[in-house]
């Protein structure tokens, strides 16, 4: 795709994640990104695999499934009207289509005792979620952060990033390695502290792998111009739980689960800024093949 397509396209992308609970419509969406709403559909269709109705309608659903594990005060008719819904009914109705039962009844499962959560359906008359390997063991995950993890509270500065968009986990080595070709010949991958990153925009709890968006990312210390499908993007200065791991590629996710459960345990709450990791070291360079990586949870 066309890198003034691509974009344009992320900036349509990072404006409904910051907006979901304002008007959407593919007219003014397609002014923000100076398409004819033909063009624009089209587009987005080919970049995300997804038309903006139902990428808005999954972000939103998605929103609320947060919503209700996180914020047990909200009403589902505040939900319903927060995020574009006219009705309970309409919500309701919605929001099964994604996860297999009512909001009222996903926020009865106490989802956030999963370690994944995804859409749920009635098997021999009970609820589980349908692609949830496991349920996650709290004491299991105590456990692999007290051995695996140094765990402190940080105030870390304003992080300035050159980024490019991933959506599903498939294709992200190919995302980092476009990243690298780019910084190669501007002499930023030279430089002692040279560091790759990634921006989860989406959670695995609620977002199927395939549909995650994430942003592969290079870690910037002084301003540099970028054009086309090279963006630029920040994570404002804030507080932060920052877990260093020492970990194999396919212990990512038992990390992450176990650095949630500490916050949990520990009384912190996550802010709405995304989660994100910046990586010490080349993985497949580490005799054992371990990546020296940061995972921090902006936190109030």
């Amino acid at each position: 795709m066309n890198e003034e397509y691509i974009k344009r396209i992320n900036k349509i992308l990072t404006y409904i994640d910051s907006n979901l609970s304002s008007d959407l419509s593919l007219e003014m969406l397609s002014e923000l990104a100076y398409y004819s709403p033909f063009h624009l559909h089209r587009l987005f269709k080919a970049y995300t695999s997804e038309t903006i109705n139902s990428y808005i309608t999954r972000k939103r659903i998605e929103k609320t499934a947060s919503l209700l594990i996180h914020q047990k005060e909200i009403t589902i008719s505040e939900l319903a009207f927060s995020y574009g819904f006219n009705s309970n009914s309409s919500f309701t109705r919605t929001f099964k289509k994604v996860y297999g039962v009512s909001p009222s009844e996903f926020r009865k499962l106490s989802p956030s005792n999963y370690s994944k959560i995804g859409k749920i359906e009635s098997k021999n008359g009970q609820i589980r979620p349908i692609f949830e390997d496991y349920i996650c063991n709290i004491n299991h995950h105590k456990n692999w952060i007290k051995m695996n993890a140094k765990i402190e509270i940080k105030e870390t500065p304003k992080l300035d990033f050159a980024f490019l968009t991933q959506i599903g986990v498939s294709g992200l080595h190919s995302a980092f390695e476009k990243l690298i070709k780019w910084a190669k010949p501007k002499g930023l991958t030279e430089t002692p502290d040279f560091k790759m990153a990634r921006i989860y925009h989406d959670s695995f709890k609620i977002t199927e792998p395939e549909k995650v968006r994430m942003s592969a990312c290079l870690l910037l210390k002084e301003p540099i111009e970028v054009s086309g499908e090279i963006g630029l993007t920040a994570i404002e200065k804030g507080k932060c739980i920052v877990g260093r791991f020492e970990i194999e590629p396919k212990d990512f996710e038992k990390s992450w689960n176990g650095l949630f459960v500490w916050m949990n345990e520990n009384g912190y709450k996550k802010t709405d800024k995304n989660p994100f990791e910046i990586f010490h070291n080349n993985f497949s360079e580490h005799p054992e093949n371990k990546a020296i990586v940061d995972f921090y949870i902006p936190i109030s």
